[in-house]
């Protein structure tokens, strides 16, 4: 079974964050297919090296259950749009939309990315 929780709420209390791009780490510290997570600009971002030359980064917060786990999903693909499995209930997103596979009801903020001289850079 699926909870989807209300957000509306905690959204409003959240605190503000810096917006823009912030250089968060060299992409060779990132081991490919296999998530990390990062507090980029005061959100926590999960990022994934999906090939040698790309990260994508999704919110870290599972929309599920609001627990701090994406980081910790199965990076996967269906057909060719790179996906992860949520840890807890296996929810599978599109790790560049955010859009959810298996329930439309949920999403998963995406943020984009980009390579400059060797580091990943992220924009919140």
């Amino acid at each position: 079974m699926t909870v989807i929780l209300d957000r509306e709420k905690e959204q409003q209390q959240s605190a503000p964050t810096a917006s823009g791009w912030h250089r968060v780490c060299a992409i060779d510290e990132l081991e490919p297919a296999w998530g990390e997570a990062a507090l980029v600009g005061g959100r926590q971002v999960a990022l994934f090296r999906t090939t040698p030359d790309e990260v994508l980064a999704v919110s870290q917060q599972d929309p599920a259950t609001l627990s701090n786990v994406m980081a910790r999903g199965i990076v996967g693909s269906r057909g060719s749009r790179p996906t992860i499995a949520s840890p807890l209930h296996k929810e599978v997103y599109d790790l560049e939309t955010g859009e959810c596979f298996t329930n439309p009801e949920l999403r998963l903020a995406s943020y984009a990315t980009r390579l400059v001289d060797g580091y990943v850079e992220v924009a919140v």
